[in-house]
């Protein structure tokens, strides 16, 4: 049985501008750094930044992140020259910003229960709640 994420990794260009993104705008900790990657921790993320060559989707797949509800507006103002790829239609609060690589990232207020609470109250034509 799966018990949650394990960890993620992202592929960035440029190592220098991803850390800069990532703990300098979305405040995660930098826990290790070498010559290639860099390992950051984010509430309970673990982020593996692997230097490459990255290579956007095209889709909606993406990476949502959980904030407090009290930071929310700070990280958005942090955010706010980020490109954006999405404008929220869910039930909470969310941001949909790139990073500096293009990997699409969501700041969402909100979790599972919220979801599931709305899609009852709305339900979606075919969408069957267990």
């Amino acid at each position: 049985m799966i018990t949650g994420v394990n960890h993620v990794t992202l592929v960035v260009a440029d190592l220098p501008r991803a850390l800069a993104f990532y703990v300098d705008a979305l405040g995660m900790a930098l826990r290790a750094q070498g010559p290639r990657s860099a390992y950051l921790e984010g509430g309970t993320l673990w982020l593996c930044l692997e230097q490459g060559a990255p290579t956007p989707r095209a889709d909606d797949s993406h990476i949502a992140l959980s904030c407090a509800t009290s930071d929310f507006e700070a990280l958005c103002a942090r955010l706010s020259d980020a490109p954006r790829w999405k404008t929220n239609r869910s039930e909470g609060a969310s941001l949909y910003v790139l990073d500096p690589d293009g990997h699409k990232l969501e700041l969402h207020l909100g979790n599972l229960e919220s979801r599931l609470a709305h899609y009852c109250a709305n339900p979606p034509e075919g969408m069957t709640i267990l």
